[in-house]
């Protein structure tokens, strides 16, 4: 069955997790620093369903390396993809700070080690360290109401060999927003930075280090999802799944997708965390009477230049 048959029969109620305000597809507007500066060029993107996180960060697209063979990217250009971030982890909000644990990650240290403080109001969401290191601005990003669906994943194996491809990562559908990671098939925590294991690595090795995927697609579950940003270049403008001989269904309380990969049958393994059909993906948040009445009494100046920032 297709995934979109699947949500249909077995959609659950919603669980526990984060709030609703939280949930789905945000990009990075901005991050400030202590010291003064600001970046808003990075390409950030965060993704959330009920308890799974996913996060990419890649430089602007001029910055980015083209798509080529391993064997191919000179050290500069390996420098540059050790420094691309994605990662997947489960998500758990006390109801002031979010904080992550269980992470597939590209890079083999935590870069971003403090938990967040976070407040959204309209489309907008503001994340603080907690240190006072830096803040962030967040911005929901436009869709229609739709699926909210996160998987964690447990394996990805070909199974006319029995290889495992990939261990760990997580998928999070949000309306016309997806985002995919499919971790390394061994663990690499605790190792060096990734940056400094690639500046070493011989050919072997490199693959091993670079056999990850974080991607961000836009599309919808009828049409399909293609790849806008990835930390694999040769994806971008591929389909984040394939949308073709490809089956999904549930067996003992996992999802499954089978499909065909350079002619052999692969199966990917989730744990489900979020399978509802329909999230309303609302860009404005509540506010009181009084408010509302302030605003529409000065709205000649507060709306004289206001418009949808994402």
């Amino acid at each position: 069955m297709t995934l979109q048959e699947l949500l249909e029969r077995h959609v659950r109620p919603a669980a526990s997790g984060v709030p609703d305000w939280m949930l789905g597809c945000f990009r990075r507007r901005c991050i400030s620093f202590a010291n003064g500066e600001s970046d808003n060029q990075t390409i950030v993107y965060w993704f959330q369903s009920r308890n799974t996180t996913i996060d990419l960060r890649l430089p602007v697209a001029g910055q980015q390396v083209p798509a080529k063979a391993l064997s191919e990217y000179s050290p500069t250009e390996l420098q540059t993809l050790a420094n691309y971030e994605g990662w997947e982890a489960q998500s758990q909000w006390d109801g002031e700070r979010m904080s992550w644990f269980d992470e597939t990650a590209l890079q083999t240290h935590n870069r971003w080690p403090e938990p967040a403080e976070l407040k959204r109001i309209g489309n907008c969401m503001i994340e603080f360290a907690p240190s006072g290191a830096y803040v962030e601005d967040w911005r929901a990003q436009p869709t229609q109401a739709g699926p909210l669906i996160g998987l964690r994943l447990i394996d990805q194996r070909n199974l006319d060999t029995g290889e495992c491809i990939h261990r760990g990562g997580g998928l999070i559908v949000a309306g016309d927003h997806a985002a995919l990671v499919l971790g390394r098939p061994d663990s690499l925590s605790g190792e060096s930075a990734l940056r400094e294991q690639i500046g070493s690595a011989d050919p072997l090795s490199l693959k091993r280090l670079l056999q990850f995927e974080t991607s961000v697609a836009q599309g919808s579950l009828t049409e399909g999802y293609t790849i806008e940003h990835s930390t694999r270049p040769e994806r971008v403008d591929q389909w984040l799944w394939p949308t073709t001989d490809v089956d999904w269904s549930i067996k003992d309380r996992e999802v499954r997708q089978q499909f065909t990969l350079d002619g052999a049958t692969h199966e990917r393994r989730f744990r489900v965390d979020t399978l509802e059909a329909h999230f309303p993906f609302d860009l404005h948040t509540p506010w009181p009477a009084d408010a509302r009445a302030w605003f529409g009494r000065e709205a000649a100046t507060l709306t004289r230049y206001t418009r949808l920032l994402d």
